[in-house]
């Protein structure tokens, strides 16, 4: 029996988390440590399966089948695709980063007794939402994926709910409301609900669909069902099949986030500490788009094509409306959260678009826009750690008294306006492409977000780095060595891959023609043949 690399890569990081909440309550810092020693354990083991990866060979790689619930049909079934890889890569080199970043965020203040924290908990929490987003990106059991799916909701609840942003939204709260660190509470508590109610309910929709599929299937097995598709021994019926479909792609638009069922994002990556804002974002909402590709279309071919015309409505819509809401926001966390739903947006438009550039682009986006968007976001928790406000207008002159907080700051929204060079360039281009080549209107109004992203991200800048020194910011220092080690992997990544994103092409484009072959469409050949 071969080692189970795909069940060890999940099962390091959730043993951590049990192991790091064991820690005892005066070792805060071997908990720390220990989260930190998990994380890159589990980076090695990712690493390991990126290597044993063949991209010319099957399409579920490393697979493991044993029986759960032998009654139902469902099997703890595993196998990665190129797709899988890419995401499960992602994932283990942001954990490390994450904890790195924030390493402080949980530790109790002694002024206050009332806001102590269980840093074990913290960081016991990641490694937990770790464990349980690698191993959705491996199932091939529906069933199992939905419990995967679902049960990672309770670590985020407490980590947007018990850990929240604690330099900011008190003081804000208190000048706006005079509530003070109640209001900041009561905030952070309407932000965890808010992001709980609104996944649950997609949730609850998918488990209606999760059993109708298996009505009609009889067993929950993603490659059981593909074959007996592909040779005609299992028939849907059109209405059953779009009804299917609607249920599974509700609960990932849900968690996309695709407008209009976006608006606990913002919420709750504003009340969120940096890292774990970029856990949101970054991580976990990265399940949704990834399940579009391997259950939307893999699952139900002819009701994702029957339901693409609106599902491009609706990226369109967040392309343009979270661009918008980006521009006019005053809180700097809030803007990089619409500008996120704004970049879904596209990565859902590369999906449906069915091309091969598209769905291609849509992956590569997935994982540039969680480097890019982690770079951002964890050097604007650094800043707003140092001077207590979430407000771009507390903010001026940064870069002449924080010279290299303000340059990764630069390089961090550069990348997010997609700047030819830097690794979102290549995905959003592609997205581009691919969706002009089958749907030339769509591709033409998208790259109004392009613009849009230009605008909003060089007036953050502008307004926060630049100009004369605002008192408040005279004696603000600059990155500390810890923070530099945070960002330079995110920065070096995102010019890595700008300019040679070959490596992650070659993992991709295989497994986007077998999802392609799924929907049964071709790429649309050009109107004018090049040039011999």
């Amino acid at each position: 029996m071969s080692f189970p690399l795909l069940t060890a890569t999940a099962v390091l990081p959730a043993l951590g988390a049990i192991a790091t909440a064991a820690v005892p309550a005066g070792r805060r810092t071997a908990a720390k440590w220990l989260a930190l020693l998990v994380s890159l354990g589990t980076l090695v083991l990712a690493a390991v399966i990126a290597v044993r990866f063949e991209p010319g060979g099957d399409r579920y790689q490393l697979t493991e089948s044993h029986a759960w619930i032998a009654d139902f049909g469902v099997r703890y079934e595993l196998g990665v695709d190129g797709i899988a890889v890419a995401l499960i890569a992602l994932t283990a080199v942001l954990i490390p980063v994450i904890i790195l970043a924030g390493w402080h965020d949980a530790d109790p203040l002694e002024t206050d007794s009332q806001r102590w924290r269980p840093t074990q908990g913290f960081f016991a929490l990641i490694l937990s939402v770790e464990a349980m987003v690698i191993l959705s990106f491996e199932a091939t059991d529906v069933f199992l994926f939905y419990i995967l799916f679902e049960a990672m909701l309770i670590p985020m609840y407490f980590l947007i709910g018990g850990f929240g942003d604690r330099a900011a939204p008190a003081r804000q709260a208190a000048a706006a409301t005079g509530g003070g660190e109640e209001n900041a509470a009561a905030q952070r508590s309407y932000a965890a609900v808010k992001f709980l109610l609104y996944n649950l309910a997609g949730g609850l929709i998918m488990l209606a669909a999760v059993i109708g599929l298996y009505v009609v299937a009889g067993n929950f097995s993603l490659t059981e069902i593909a074959e007996a598709r592909a040779n005609g021994t299992l028939e849907m019926a059109t209405n059953t099949e779009r009804l299917l479909f609607l249920g599974f792609f509700f609960a990932f638009a849900v968690k996309a986030p695709l407008w209009p069922l976006h608006t606990w994002l913002p919420n709750a990556m504003g009340e969120s500490t940096a890292p774990v804002a970029v856990l949101i974002t970054a991580v976990v909402d990265k399940v949704g788009t990834f399940a579009m590709l391997r259950f939307c279309l893999g699952l139900f071919p002819e009701a994702s094509e029957w339901a693409t015309p609106v599902i491009l409505a609706l990226a369109l819509i967040s392309i343009v409306y979270g661009a918008l809401l980006a521009v006019g926001q005053r809180d700097i966390k809030r803007l990089i959260a619409y500008a996120s739903i704004s970049h879904f947006g596209f990565i859902i438009m590369g999906i449906f678009a069915m091309t091969t550039q598209g769905q291609a682009g849509a992956t590569l986006y997935m994982v540039n826009h969680g480097i890019s968007t982690a770079a951002l976001m964890l050097v604007a928790g650094f800043l707003i750690s140092r001077r207590g406000s979430r407000l771009i207008a507390d903010y001026g002159g940064v870069q002449k008294v924080a010279p290299i907080l303000a340059g990764t700051f630069l390089i961090g929204g550069l990348a997010t306006l997609s700047l030819p060079g830097l690794a979102p360039f290549v995905s959003e281009f592609l997205v581009l492409v691919g969706t002009f080549a089958r749907y030339p209107v769509v591709g033409i109004i998208a790259t109004l977000g392009i613009v849009l992203a230009a605008l909003y991200t060089l007036v953050l800048y502008q307004r926060t780095m630049t100009g004369p020194v605002k008192e408040e910011v005279r004696t603000l220092p600059d990155l500390r060595l810890r923070e530099l080690v945070v960002v330079t992997p995110l920065i070096a990544l995102l010019i890595f891959l700008g300019v040679y994103p070959k490596p992650l092409t070659d993992i991709v484009n295989p497994a986007v023609e077998h999802t392609m072959s799924d929907v049964q469409k071709k790429d649309p050949q050009p109107e004018v043949e090049a040039a011999k």
